[in-house]
């Protein structure tokens, strides 16, 4: 019975101990972080079938617009400096601001057009989730918003 006293005793012990004294270190890797950006709600993304994925940094200049159009895949987008204004198919508008993400929908029902409207170019990291091959975006008539 000392026997399994002992084990358990061994085993707590072991279970508090921290596990970063297990852990090899590295050497020779440096990161730079590009952009962060907080969302209002969680992130939940899946794909279906070979993804490409792509990392891209887009500028727009002030009084700029991407013009109508919609991803075939999933994009997640951080804001890094400025401020950019979606108009969404249902004419609804976002603003999203430096330090800010969010994530735009795939298909041809999520159509919208980003703006600067401010005074400071809109410098954005986008990392687009692309069925392989797709482009990263296809133009689309305005839905009756203007613009």
């Amino acid at each position: 019975m000392r026997k399994w006293a002992l084990v358990t005793v061994l085993a707590a012990v072991i279970g508090v101990m921290p596990s970063a004294a297990l852990a090899t270190p590295g050497s020779g890797v440096t990161g730079t972080i590009l952009a962060k950006g907080t969302t209002d709600s969680g992130i939940k993304i899946k794909t279906k079938g070979r993804t490409d994925v792509i990392v891209r940094t887009i500028t727009v200049e002030p009084g700029g617009s991407t013009g109508w159009h919609y991803h075939q895949g999933k994009l997640i987008a951080v804001v890094q400096s400025g401020t950019l204004t979606r108009t969404m198919a249902d004419c609804s508008v976002e603003t999203s601001t430096a330090g800010q993400s969010f994530i735009e929908p795939d298909g041809a029902d999520h159509i919208h057009i980003a703006r600067n409207l401010g005074t400071v170019p809109v410098v954005l990291y986008v990392t687009y989730l692309l069925p392989e091959g797709a482009p990263l975006s296809v133009d689309a008539p305005d839905p009756g918003c203007g613009g």
